[in-house]
């Protein structure tokens, strides 16, 4: 599976750790940014994984200190779905109810450990469908 992910500066360390976690696991990895803990803005790394999830039909992930900034910049994109994810449950409702393309992930409150299991139920869950692809189609102005 091809994942676009990208960070700010707080959510670097994450990053190059994710990285490496999903290559292990079969995935390709396409890093757009940032490359350093040099401070970074997470809107513009929320647009260029949006804009990669859009154009090439893959997932993405993104991190910010908190997840909120990075997934609010990401889903001001006609089609993206980023879920701020803290756990497993969440990262499992996220695909199979809103059918989240992009998940966000808060790099201050959570251990590399704790972030590979949201990303492990958040890659290999599969949206439902049915009644929450009704409410999926209300959300685009």
């Amino acid at each position: 599976m091809k994942i676009y992910i990208g960070s700010d500066h707080a959510g670097f360390e994450l990053k190059e750790d994710l990285k490496s976690f999903l290559k292990q696991i079969a995935h390709e990895v396409i890093d757009v940014g940032c490359y350093s803990s040099d401070r970074a803005d997470y809107s513009d790394y929320g647009h260029s994984v949006a804009e990669h999830v859009l154009k090439e039909d893959a997932f993405g992930i993104i991190i910010c200190g908190s997840g909120i900034g990075i997934s609010i910049a990401a889903n001001r994109h006609k089609g993206i779905r980023a879920a701020n994810a803290w756990n497993e449950e969440i990262a499992t409702l996220a695909r199979q109810h809103n059918n989240a393309n992009i998940l966000a992930l808060p790099a201050r409150f959570l251990s590399l450990e704790t972030s590979k299991l949201i990303v492990q139920s958040f890659l290999s869950t599969s949206f439902e469908g049915g009644r929450h692809l009704e409410r999926i189609k209300k959300i685009d102005l």
